[in-house]
């Protein structure tokens, strides 16, 4: 028994409290239990011992005490497997959730991407994930005469929508320059994700280059969320059509390409489904919330007013999101 070397000292505090209870023995007997933790002393030994000690310094205590005692030895054997177990599982739990931890700011360090600074296109954005890992992704191109855009969202959530990020990532990083057309793009990752996902998993995704000498916006759509667009004369938001399907779905999907024409002071706001399917307890809110939250902040750069619609729909759901929320807002300034 691991407890016979503290015996001696146990038996001691024991007699010192059954004389006079002080506040200064139970200290001791305190401090004692922590000796005996550090030792991985088990309950039932503690029990055992303490019995064995009782029945020393007390020789006439009654019967019942006693089979109480044995019945408390008991109850802790059990005790000491089911907490052992219990013990295993969150030390487990602390070893994956560090494992997460790190994997999540590896994905961060992956995913990172730099927003362009322009005078022609001022640009917000807002990427918050719902977990410690995110399954939304957003993405910027540029040279000297155009950027490209492009905002996905993996149908799914947690460590395989954070993998599957990863490889469009990846995959991303082979479009050199944005010459490219739209449709180009989303054909090739098309025939990426289909390889290599799993079939239970789809990605939504929108890529869009903006020619910043002549404010041509071209773009093209795999199941995403329609972006929205702000006409400035008319101080009111429309739907920007843009239909096409989800990546992973069929290797031969063919993709439309679109384009718009962007006046001064115009936006284009691109979001992943966490914008439009926040939750309050009366449901989905609608998107009409969404963009009269914006109008609200419609003079201050698309920045700040990226930041000030998500900390409104934060607070609507209680700052407690349940879904990836990516929010980009792209205005022309001249």
């Amino acid at each position: 028994m691991k407890l016979q070397g503290f015996e001696k000292t146990y038996k001691e505090i024991l007699s010192a409290y059954l004389r006079d209870q002080s506040e200064e023995v139970l200290y001791r007997g305190q401090e004692f239990s922590r000796k005996l933790l550090a030792e991985k002393i088990s309950p039932d030994e503690i029990i055992s011992v303490h019995k064995s000690m009782l029945q020393d310094l007390s020789p006439e205590i009654a019967d019942d005490i006693l089979h109480s005692l044995d019945f408390l030895l008991e109850v802790m054997i059990g005790y000491g497997i089911a907490y052992r177990g219990h013990q295993s599982l969150i030390d487990r739990q602390q070893e994956l959730q560090t494992e997460i931890d790190i994997a999540a700011r590896v994905q961060q360090t992956i995913l990172e991407t730099k927003i362009p600074n322009l005078p022609e296109v001022e640009i917000g954005v807002v990427s918050v994930p719902a977990k410690k890992m995110s399954g939304d992704y957003f993405h910027f191109l540029q040279d000297e005469h155009s950027f490209g855009v492009a905002i996905a969202d993996v149908i799914g959530k947690g460590i395989p929508a954070a993998m599957c990020m990863s490889m469009i990532k990846y995959a991303m990083d082979s479009v050199s320059d944005t010459s490219k057309d739209p449709v180009y793009i989303l054909s090739n990752l098309n025939r990426v994700v289909e390889q290599n996902i799993d079939a239970s998993m789809f990605i939504t995704m929108f890529y869009g280059m903006y020619d910043l000498n002549n404010h041509l916006f071209t773009y093209s759509s795999a199941g995403h969320e329609p972006p929205l667009y702000y006409d400035s004369n008319a101080g009111e938001f429309v739907e920007i059509e843009a239909r096409g399907i989800v990546l992973g779905v069929d290797p031969k999907a063919k993709y439309v390409q679109y384009e718009k024409q962007i006046q001064k002071n115009d936006m284009v706001v691109l979001y992943s489904d966490g914008v439009t399917e926040c939750r309050t307890e009366e449901g989905f809110i609608e998107i009409d919330l969404i963009t009269q939250m914006i109008q609200e902040s419609i003079e201050e750069h698309p920045q700040q007013i990226a930041e000030t619609v998500f900390k409104k729909l934060e607070k609507l759901q209680h700052f407690s999101l349940r879904d990836d929320f990516t929010l980009i807002i792209l205005k022309r300034s001249v």
